[in-house]
């Protein structure tokens, strides 16, 4: 039971299953981008939600496992956006290309996630991971304050996207 009058508490999970690899290239501008190379990405998040009188917040085991499958659609796969100005990608039932500037680089369809992002940065992802989380039907329904996403490619080093009311 909720208290009329809640507390609020922050939980954090960043568990060793929330991560994934996968490979992606950063498109600079339209004549620059990074070669093609791979990240163990990790994925963590904050979640500020009203204590209840057992001390208990929600049954966080629902994010950890939305987390988990969320990494898991993204892992082993060929990271492309598909909102870049200076990427235009074209799918077929063989392969997908990615044309930018003047090359075309193909690619198995069972390689690649699209992901609707301007660029694969780990603000990107984290900005569309969160968007993700706050479309999922169990989540929307749980009583959330602030949810924030991070996305980290190495030590050190997170995008951040949060949403709070």
């Amino acid at each position: 039971m909720i208290h009329p009058n809640p507390s609020w508490t922050r939980i954090e999970i960043a568990k060793e299953a929330m991560n994934f690899s996968a490979a992606h290239f950063t498109i600079f501008s339209a004549a620059s981008r990074e070669n093609l190379h791979g990240h163990n990405f990790r994925v963590a998040c904050e979640v500020t939600a009203p204590l209840g009188d057992d001390d208990l917040c929600f049954d966080y085991a629902i994010l950890k496992r939305k987390l988990k499958a969320l990494c898991d659609r993204f892992d082993e796969k060929l990271l492309l956006p598909s909102q870049s100005p200076h990427l235009r990608v074209i799918v077929t039932d063989s392969e997908i290309q990615a044309h930018y500037a003047n090359e075309v680089l193909r690619f198995l369809p069972r390689d690649v996630l699209l992901v609707p992002v301007a660029n694969i940065t780990v603000e990107g992802l984290s900005r569309h991971l969160l968007a993700l989380l706050r479309a999922d039907s169990e989540i929307a329904a749980l009583e959330l304050r602030a949810l924030i996403v991070k996305v980290s490619s190495g030590s050190g080093q997170w995008g951040v996207a949060q949403w709070s009311i």
